[in-house]
């Protein structure tokens, strides 16, 4: 599947669950471990699992198997690893203290200036 579909039926995904705050970073040009980063918010550890939980069942349902579902136990921060997608689903909290799509645009704008 390629992976603006792929990227589509996350997006669904996560706002089916009312995510919060979605970021599609394209990192393609900067990391050999993935195409795009989808970043979304939930309101509480509860929200932060079923969206998580949401996006693995929407993968498998459209034929792509997660390689790996990592943080559901705390469901602070849950990554789901779906090859040419990798989907953070975070609490605002944790979100912001990490800045992930900082510390990417500053890799993106860093990896434009060589």
């Amino acid at each position: 599947m390629q992976a603006e579909a792929l990227q589509q039926i996350v997006i669904d995904a996560l706002e089916d669950l009312k995510a919060q705050n979605i970021t599609v970073l394209d990192v393609r040009n900067i990391a050999s471990f993935t195409d795009l980063m989808i970043i979304a918010s939930g309101s509480s550890t509860r929200q932060v699992k079923a969206l998580s939980d949401r996006v693995v069942e929407k993968s498998l349902a459209a034929g792509v198997r997660p390689l790996g579902v990592e943080g559901q136990r705390e469901a602070e921060w849950v990554l789901v690893d779906l090859g040419d997608i990798v989907v953070h689903v975070m609490l605002p909290q944790t979100r912001d203290f990490y800045g992930l799509e900082k510390l990417w645009s500053v890799d993106t704008a860093r990896a434009g200036r060589r």
